[in-house]
């Protein structure tokens, strides 16, 4: 995988070799916060000017912040119609968020997932550009 500029928005993940379907693609890695660790870190990222933070949400208790210590997982783009999907596991009693591929991805081809935000009164316009783009994350 290598990250690269991308036609969706700003920076992107791409495929350096053929990925067949229903291969584990990459796992979401950073620091595991509570929600209130997670609100108050969102806003001081606001606060401090940086653009974009990558919170995920494992589960009800727990987000992963990958924004100051992630790895490439990060730089995936939401897509309306995905190459990809997360999918929450457990291994020895840690759950962890892992990538996965819904179909053959291609060399160069920019890794998606849904990212099934919430559905909120202020909306995030969507980007992908794709024939069925719902026009919002969320």
């Amino acid at each position: 995988l290598r990250f690269g500029r991308s036609r969706i928005h700003e920076w992107g993940l791409f495929a350096m070799e053929p990925i067949a379907a229903d291969e584990m693609v990459i796992e979401y890695v950073g620091q595991n916060i509570r929600q209130v660790v997670a609100d108050m870190r969102e806003k001081r990222y606001a606060q401090e000017g940086i653009g974009s933070s990558y919170l995920f949400r494992v589960d009800h208790d727990t987000i992963i912040d990958a924004t100051k210590c992630g790895n490439l997982a990060r730089f995936i783009n939401h897509c309306c119609t995905p190459n990809c999907y997360a999918k929450v596991i457990t291994i020895e009693a840690q759950k962890k968020i892992v990538i996965y591929s819904k179909q053959a991805i291609g060399v160069n081809e920019e890794i998606t997932y849904d990212y099934k935000f919430p559905i909120e009164d202020t909306k995030i316009p969507c980007l992908c550009r794709t024939e069925s783009c719902r026009g919002t994350l969320n």
